[in-house]
């Protein structure tokens, strides 16, 4: 029934009763209000987790798992009190709140707003009630997640079956299974994995009642989160009525097993009928059709011999024979039709008229065997729009040329399904209506789509005529559809470019990056990768892979952008993966140029990605005085400049002085900021230097030069060439001297230069090089360092192919400065994997032999301190590109590691995953503590430092006080959360500490109880972790926080 009263929003005054009707427990079930000595429901409009929360609160039914809507408890009777509930999750009770009561409220008993809590608050954390389903079309399908000490996690689908979703599904009083998928077919969840290798006989009542191994052990990862759908009472998901003459009257069909199937006529009665109308919001039986009234079905009959007492919810409720057991053939198909056609609100006895004209017109102008007359003849084009990507958002549809909306009356999860099946999208998640994703502007084209589901377009489905509609732009109809994620855009990147800005357009799908053919590629497409990569403008869009050839999928094709779309994935296309083309027609972009580089900007240099280091402030430029200036802050400079890798971060105006002011001093980057003005910085202006300490930077580039020698006795003599856009070149021998030479030598890893010959005196060459008038000072390490004249492949005018004769160093490591030498992955610049640089390219050190005199020595030659500790294997992860060094064998005494026996540079007999690293001690006074595997220095997996080597901390006992030692001891101010179950990954290294038991005072771990070291119970599967707030107590200012599961407006950061 529809309630009219006009009275102003309010606050309802006094606690008002409240109850949960017709869930499995007390603590679910349809939300219900005591108003004026009788009950009645609460709207769905604008119904959330934080309204359900308050409803937990005040029933004393602990959190809120779910806020189902659309009558998913069943439709109730009577009034309809509430409307519009907008709580912040923090009130008492409902009454508190915000709501409409009887203003206006255009709500139905299908709206009914409904509560699933986690069980009262004296229950167990292992209360059978802490079960949910996440991510489905209803709170009866979607991906299962259990709650153990107090957090959500997922189930891993290993011998996950149909017995242990029957459990799911009885156990949240949803029905009967209808399938068990796994492989996150709902989705990838995001915290700890509690339960695996589940065991159902499939008679338990809850899952917590199963055999499975012990919480928190498993062997599997997100991608295999199990998922559940329960035959529930999703009036749009289970049942649908099909081929009458309205949305409330047909031959009924039910959805078991991904697949719509008839119900056989056999004991077929008004009783049955009744239950269908009654799930469908159709008011009452009429009539209970048999004998195909409204047509024979195709495919299975799921249902026989059913029969219902009349008050179940669902008619998966009543008994039959069970699933697709039966006697019978689609003649004898059942059908019903009910008394309420649900008439679109605020109708008037005229157009009610006007639209029963329509409808009898139509079905005159049909065979009775026919559906109704549908939108068109020919599939209308459909787009989402003003959602996160492609694949969620308002419904538009292109009709006389534009663009136009579709009213959300009757709009139900069987359209929606139809939208994201026309798109390419996958499957629906949501159908919303009330102009979720904003309101349309235009047309409203369609209203009243009925939709079965199995249509290939919209356009085939039933519906007004065009335009005809009683809407306005509040009711346009939106989707979410699983096609791609729905929180973030698809990642791009642009690859085989001259910079970050430019090159061949690729996106991440299903964890692999591929590519995008040119059909249809456009500047409107190109604009839209520039601004999802903050690059500025589209200056071009080439295809026919004008950046060479990708490998391996072509992800994208037919892209078609209006180009003011936020990312590439929110434009149309074909499905992802279909497409008609190979690697030569790769799609392309050059855009402008990144906005932020106009702040940045290297001077003096032989090119833009090297040179003296300026920033823009106050209208005016200036230089970075080189205090503290590192490897790690020359790695943010390269990267916010889109220039590669950082080669070296050379001090003492070594790319001459500045003459403007100086803007920054005391810089600390921990080498993973998208830009310098991230890292950690003094005020500007503020300084103790001179220009003669000006910073500098040398980036790799995009395409870095290497040099080697060719047809000389060795390798360390030969003529001189560098790589340069695929191509060997060679140097001209104008201006070449023995201080170039040097260079070379120092790049090759050869000892000290002996000659710089000229022409022919080793051999002729062939007189076409890339770099003329090379100008270097010796002091440099790489020929890019140097200044040239011209570079580029052309004629030498002025003299011929220089050579060069260098000193072999056999036996030991070529002699380097210690900026050649880097440690990566670790937490700050003094632990991580070990990396040389050769030839203009980074690479790693292979950990045959290495120990603790290596680690020794590469701790000096950085300025670390001692070494604490060397870990074999990938402890700070697998590099990638050369292998450079094998079998390094120290003395412990050398200055730095160039002063060590190896094998020759390059030759080995390993792998990746045997990649050196080396912890230090660093600064005097640091302590042994780390946070590891974290999205930064302030949270993640704890490791405490002992007898030389890391551990972990297990986190029985561990709690907040126990975090807020951790935050405290490392300087990131207060902790935001103890977790626990391995949330930051598993260690490989000792279990050290168990049992820690902090007061929350104490300046250090090691200050609190514990047990001894070493001496534990548990496994990694249990390591604990923090997530700090930052640097200080004000360390996330400016960063927004919401952590899932909290009222809203609890958290503000």
């Amino acid at each position: 029934m529809y309630v009219f009263d006009f009275h102003m929003s309010f606050i309802i005054p006094g606690p008002a009763q409240i109850r949960l009707v017709n869930g499995s427990s007390r603590c679910s079930g349809r939300v219900e209000v005591l108003h004026n000595q009788q009950w009645g429901t609460v709207c769905d409009n604008g119904w959330d987790l934080s309204d359900a929360e308050v409803v937990c609160r005040q029933m004393g039914c602990g959190a809120a798992v779910s806020a189902p809507v659309s009558a998913q408890f069943g439709p109730g009777s009577n009034h309809i009190w509430l409307s519009d509930v907008e709580c912040t999750g923090a009130e008492a009770t409902l009454s508190e709140c915000r709501s409409r009561m009887g203003e206006h409220i255009n709500c139905h008993h299908g709206e009914d707003a409904g509560v699933v809590c986690s069980g009262c608050l004296s229950c167990p954390v292992s209360d059978p009630m802490a079960l949910r389903l996440v991510n489905g079309s209803s709170f009866c399908a979607g991906r299962v997640e259990v709650l153990y000490r107090h957090q959500w996690g997922t189930v891993c689908d290993d011998s996950w079956d149909e017995e242990d979703a029957a459990v799911v599904c009885r156990q949240l009083g949803c029905g009967t299974v209808v399938s068990a998928p796994g492989a996150a077919q709902f989705g990838q969840g995001r915290n700890v994995i509690w339960l695996d290798d589940v065991n159902c006989t499939g008679r338990e009542d809850t899952l917590s009642e199963c055999l499975a191994r012990p919480w928190g052990t498993h062997n599997c990862d997100h991608g295999k989160d199990a998922g559940v759908v329960c035959s529930g009472n999703n009036k749009f998901f289970t049942m649908r009525v099909v081929n009458g003459p309205h949305r409330c009257a047909g031959r009924v069909e039910v959805f078991y097993k991904n697949q719509w199937g008839t119900v056989c006529d056999d004991h077929w009665d008004l009783e049955n009928a009744g239950v269908v109308c009654r799930q469908l919001g159709c008011g009452t039986a009429l009539s209970a059709p048999g004998a195909g009234h409204f047509g024979a079905g195709s495919g299975p009959i799921w249902l026989d011999d059913v029969s219902c007492m009349g008050t179940e919810v669902a008619l998966s409720y009543c008994r039959s024979k069970g699933w697709g057991k039966n006697n019978c053939h689609h003649g004898e198909d059942a059908g019903v039709v009910c008394s309420e056609c649900e008439a679109p609100k605020a109708w008037s006895f005229k157009s009610l008229e006007l639209w029963w004209l329509i409808e009898v017109q139509t079905l005159m102008a049909i065979d009775s065997s026919s559906h109704p007359m549908a939108i068109q003849a020919g599939p209308a084009e459909v787009r989402l729009v003003n959602g996160p990507n492609r694949c969620s958002g308002r419904v538009e549809v292109m009709h006389d040329q534009q663009w136009g909306t579709v009213c959300d009356d009757d709009w139900s999860f069987s359209d929606a399904s139809v939208v994201c099946r026309q798109l390419g999208c996958g499957t629906a998640v949501s159908a919303y209506g009330a102009a979720h994703f904003g309101r349309g502007s235009g047309p409203i084209w369609l209203d009243n789509v009925q939709c079965s589901g199995t249509e290939g377009a919209l356009s085939e489905c039933p519906a007004r005529p065009w335009g005809v509609s009683n809407c306005d732009h509040g009711e346009d109809a939106s989707v979410v559809c699983t096609g791609t994620a729905t929180n973030t855009p698809a990642h791009l990147r642009l690859e085989n470019g001259p910079g970050r800005c430019a090159g061949r357009v690729e996106v991440l799908y299903n964890h692999q990056w591929g590519t995008v053919c040119d059909n249809g590629w456009s500047l409107a497409e190109a604009a839209v990768v520039c601004q999802q990569l903050g690059c500025g403008t589209a200056v071009s869009a080439p295809g026919s892979a004008h950046f060479g050839q990708g490998s391996g999928r072509i992800w994208l094709d037919t892209v078609n952008c209006t180009g003011t779309e936020a990312s590439l994935s929110e434009c149309q296309a074909r499905p992802w993966g279909s497409n008609s083309c190979d690697h030569h027609k790769d799609a392309g972009v050059v855009c402008s140029g990144d906005p932020r580089q106009r702040l940045l900007r290297l001077v003096n240099g032989s090119n833009s990605c090297l040179g003296r280091v300026e920033v823009f402030h106050d209208q005016k430029w200036g230089t970075v005085c080189d205090d503290t200036w590192d490897l790690y802050d020359a790695a943010v400079v390269c990267r916010q400049l889109g220039c590669g890798t950082a080669l070296s971060a050379p001090g003492s105006a070594h790319f001459g002085q500045g003459s403007d002011p100086i803007w920054l001093d005391d810089i600390h980057c921990r080498g993973t900021e998208s830009t310098l003005t991230k890292c950690e910085l003094g005020n500007w202006g503020e300084h103790n230097c001179g220009h003669s300490e000006d910073a500098g930077v040398v980036c790799s580039g995009t395409n870095p030069l290497q040099v080697r020698v060719q047809d000389g006795p060795g390798p360390c003599a030969g003529r001189v060439e560098v790589l340069f856009n695929g191509t060997w070149h060679g140097v001209c021998s104008s201006s070449w001297s023995l201080v170039e030479a040097g260079v070379v030598c120092r790049q090759l890893g050869c000892g000290p230069a002996q000659s710089a010959p000229i022409g022919a005196q080793l051999s002729h060459g062939d007189g076409h090089v890339l770099l003329e008038g090379l100008n270097c000072r010796g002091s440099e390490s790489l020929l890019l360092e140097c200044q040239q004249r011209e570079m580029g492949p052309g004629p030498c005018r002025q003299g011929s192919a220089a050579h060069v004769v260098c000193t072999e160093q056999r036996g030991t490591v070529a002699e380097s400065p210690g900026r050649l030498l880097r440690l990566v992955g670790g937490p700050d610049r003094c632990a991580g994997r070990v990396e040389v640089l050769r030839n203009g390219t980074w690479g790693t050190v292979c950990d045959d032999g290495w120990g603790f005199p290596e680690g020794q020595v590469v701790c000096r030659q950085l300025g670390c301190g001692t070494v604490l500790s060397v870990a074999p294997g990938v402890r700070y992860g697998e590099g990638t590109g050369q292998i450079w060094l094998d079998e390094v064998n120290c003395t412990g005494e050398e200055r730095g590691l160039y002063g060590c026996r190896a094998r020759p540079w390059g030759e080995h007999n390993c792998h990746h995953v045997e990649d050196a690293s080396v912890e230090c001690s660093g600064i005097p006074g640091q302590q042994p503590l780390q946070l590891l595997n974290g999205p930064n220095r302030c949270a993640g997996r704890v490791e405490v430092l002992h007898n030389h080597m890391w551990g972990t901390v297990c986190d029985d006992g561990w709690d907040l006080f126990d975090a807020e030692v951790v935050c405290r001891q490392l300087g990131c101010g207060t902790a935001l959360s103890a977790t626990n179950g391995a949330r930051f990954g598993r260690g490989h290294d000792p279990i050290w500490l168990d049992e820690v038991n902090c007061t929350g005072t104490e300046d250090t771990l090691f200050n609190c109880r514990a047990s001894k070291w070493g001496d534990n119970n548990c496994f990694h599967g249990e390591d604990a972790g923090v997530i700090c707030s930052g640097n200080s107590p004000q360390g996330a200012r400016g960063v927004n926080i919401r952590l899932s599961g909290f009222p809203k407006g609890s958290w503000d950061c």
